[in-house]
């Protein structure tokens, strides 16, 4: 199994674990030119922004832990066009949300990371 299929397992495994919780996922792997978000959705009255990460063990470290600044500010970015070519979503709270994976082990981490755009901000774990 290459990279790439082991993340499709794995995001369908944090969508399954999200939609348990009560979220709606409204879409899965959106891209743009500017890149990609994993999950999009709603909770609790906000639009969701989810960054899944999977590691099969933390010898490579945790996997919230690669959700660095420069992928926030292009989570960010791919968000604000995801907001222009959805204008119902005018006006919501907007959230931006990892769900981390190690192992068998899925952590949900509502609220991860502030808005921002490249150069600023920090991760809030």
């Amino acid at each position: 199994m290459n990279k790439k299929e082991t993340g499709h397992i794995y995001e369908d495994k944090a969508a399954d674990y999200l939609e348990e919780k009560g979220f709606i996922v409204l879409e899965r792997n959106f891209r743009c030119r500017q890149g990609e978000i994993d999950i999009v959705g709603l909770h609790e009255n906000c639009l969701v922004f989810v960054e899944v990460k999977y590691r099969k063990n933390v010898s490579a470290g945790a996997p919230e832990e690669a959700v660095g600044i420069a992928k926030q500010a292009k989570i960010c970015m791919v968000s604000d066009y995801y907001r222009i070519i959805h204008p119902q979503c005018e006006g919501r709270q907007i959230r931006y949300d990892v769900v981390a994976i190690c192992g068998e082990q899925i952590t949900w981490y509502r609220n991860a990371f502030p808005y921002h755009r490249k150069g600023g901000g920090s991760a809030s774990w």
